[in-house]
């Protein structure tokens, strides 16, 4: 059991941290930091850059902590509260990722709900450090807290299609 959450806890963090390079760098295929803004503007949220940053520092470092096992329900929670706004965003195109839709944010958030639901296993950093196992009702705070904090940061973020037009800048940059 402890190898199979090794690899999937490997994989999935591994995964999200570098999604979150991407936003803010040109690493792993990213469009760097101007690319990453004139995203979450097209995608109709305030605060291209320092939400790019936020976005990308928050997918690094849960992503990261998720790979080592380390601060498990804290990792999971990061992981689900930044799936939970790319969720909401792609909710309207539905659920296959094909049609850009909401597929892959919503088995990350399965998935890290389930990493804090069984543990980070014995080859982890909080094993090793004496902090697992965690409770399995951490379960549940983990996953309130991390869509709890992706919903608010929807909220405050995303200004909606309407509230604030496009920059003819952001426009052609969304073109490339």
């Amino acid at each position: 059991m402890d190898t199979g959450i090794l690899i999937l806890r490997l994989l999935v963090g591994l995964l999200v941290a570098a999604h979150g390079v991407q936003k803010v760098s040109s690493h792993f295929g990213g469009d760097g930091l101007d690319g990453g803004a004139a995203e979450f503007r097209a995608d109709g949220f305030r605060g291209g850059v320092l939400t790019a940053l936020a976005a990308g520092g928050g997918q690094i470092s849960s992503g990261l902590l998720l790979a080592a096992g380390l601060l498990t329900p804290l990792a999971a929670a990061g992981t689900i509260g930044v799936m939970t706004v790319a969720l909401t965003v792609k909710r309207h195109n539905g659920l296959w990722v094909q049609n850009d839709g909401y597929e892959y944010p919503l088995v990350l958030i399965v998935t890290a709900a389930a990493l804090a639901a069984t543990g980070p296993g014995a080859w982890s950093l909080d094993a090793s450090l004496g902090l697992a196992p965690y409770p399995l009702r951490w379960a549940v705070p983990v996953l309130a807290v991390g869509v709890g904090s992706g919903l608010i940061a929807r909220l405050v973020l995303h200004r909606g299609p309407a509230a604030e037009p496009a920059s003819p800048t952001t426009e052609s940059a969304v073109r490339r």
